[in-house]
């Protein structure tokens, strides 16, 4: 496994600027959901790192869940289009304020996929909180309430998103020099 140090292109995001923001992010969430029943949905496992820090910053009782999916093939850094529920919600959130909490959301199209899915539990209301939106990649409209930083399609790594099922542990968000990074076959 290379060292990130060989193909790291530059620190799109220091690890201040993530904190910083998603501070802010934890303030505006408790403030709208004051009073309300909140449960956050993260999508696993790129999302783990951004929950646990966002929700250190809401300061009203909140309710965890986790969902995973899956649109890429196995070693495959494209989506399939085809989304798959690989673990399910394991509580009722039916008449529940849900935010669906995301690391990044490019074409949209399994974000979408998700809402749709989980609009059918009848949660009282359903918005999304993503840490990072590719939005000159959307293919299909998402209603992103809550966004932590809009960025470029560059392809990025690190703070939760992996790359090969590696990097997520780095406290920044990186950009990867792909003539510099040798895939995995």
């Amino acid at each position: 496994m290379q060292d990130y140090h060989d193909f790291l292109g530059e620190i799109l995001i220091t690890e201040d600027a993530l904190q910083k923001r998603i501070a802010e992010l934890g303030e505006e969430i408790s403030r709208d959901y004051q009073g309300l029943d909140l449960v956050l949905v993260c999508i696993l496992r790129g999302g783990v790192m951004f929950l646990t820090d966002l929700m250190r910053h809401i300061t009203i009782p909140h309710a965890i869940e986790f969902m995973a999916v899956s649109s890429y093939g196995i070693g495959n850094r494209q989506t399939t289009g085809q989304v798959r529920i690989t673990l399910d919600l394991n509580t009722d959130v039916s008449g529940r304020d849900v935010i669906l909490v995301e690391d990044i959301i490019d074409s949209g199209r399994t974000i979408a996929s998700v809402l749709e899915f989980l609009s059918t539990r009848h949660p009282k209301s359903l918005c999304v909180c993503t840490l990072l939106d590719k939005s000159e990649r959307r293919e299909v409209y998402v209603p992103v309430r809550y966004c932590g930083f809009s960025i470029p399609d560059r392809f990025v790594f690190g703070y939760g998103l992996d790359i090969d099922e590696y990097y997520r542990n780095l406290p920044f968000v990186g950009v990867v020099d792909l003539d510099r990074y040798k895939l995995n076959p």
